[in-house]
């Protein structure tokens, strides 16, 4: 793949993620926002001194968000249109759309729900602010950790594949992959503790949100980077399809 292609794909992937990200948006504002309004008034009913807003809630939970989520999608287009570059032929014969299918699937899993599993994501109100800098390195850390083992599992179920077939090779580096996985969690602090108080269902709902809406960006992004990946690589079958449609 030429460096001319991997440009073209690095900026289809950002614009996916673009596109991504909008979805994200809308459901990170329909379904996400009720719990943390929830947290915020649980945090404020048991303030004694509020400080003063720099930013409305109004703009937090619209521009804000927006702001938040599409450059993220951005980001995280551009990281997936280079890791689905690498991929692309290395991890099977598989086609632009399955290809980038398979890398929205391992993002999502790697980047998101294997340290979201360590350290979940908690709203307003859980934490302690003295704390954030320390929370943050750590799941960052988890992030780094999730992505080299899996990369690192891929690499061990290619090496073992000729002696060992594809399944068990595949068995044998998810097996590992979970081991290590699961050791660095134990190893790794915990985090903050939830307020006493503080609404299950709240938490839980808050929680369920934020998988969805990384369920969403990821999907979203596999899809549409799929089929803007393979106009790119594979002109003729999309011209093709397009052809038997007309017909």
């Amino acid at each position: 793949m030429n460096s001319t292609t991997v440009r073209t794909l690095l900026v289809r992937g950002m614009l996916a993620g673009l596109g991504a990200g909008v979805l994200a948006f809308v459901f990170a504002y329909f379904v996400g926002e009720g719990s943390v309004d929830a947290a915020i008034a649980f945090e404020e009913s048991g303030a004694h001194e509020h400080g003063e807003e720099l930013v409305s809630r109004s703009v937090q939970s619209t521009a804000g968000l927006a702001t938040g989520v599409l450059v993220f999608g951005v980001a995280i287009g551009g990281i997936a249109a280079l890791a689905f570059c690498f991929a692309l032929g290395r991890i099977g014969r598989f086609g632009a759309r399955a290809t980038a299918a398979l890398t929205a699937l391992a993002g999502f899993l790697l980047v998101y729900l294997v340290p979201v599993l360590k350290y979940p994501a908690n709203p307003p109100a859980v934490g302690d602010p003295d704390t954030l800098a320390q929370r943050t390195g750590l799941f960052v850390l988890m992030i780094a950790l999730s992505v080299l083992l899996g990369t690192s599992a891929v690499l061990l179920g290619r090496r073992l594949a000729p002696a060992w077939g594809n399944w068990n090779a595949s068995i044998a580096a998810g097996t590992a992959f979970v081991a290590v996985v699961g050791v660095a969690m134990a190893v790794l602090p915990q985090g903050d503790a939830i307020p006493k108080g503080f609404p299950a269902a709240d938490l839980w709902e808050f929680r369920l949100a934020s998988i969805g809406i990384q369920a969403v960006l990821w999907s979203a992004f596999g899809l549409l980077f799929g089929y803007l990946a393979e106009r790119v690589l594979e002109p003729r079958a999309v011209r093709g399809r397009v052809a038997t449609l007309v017909a």
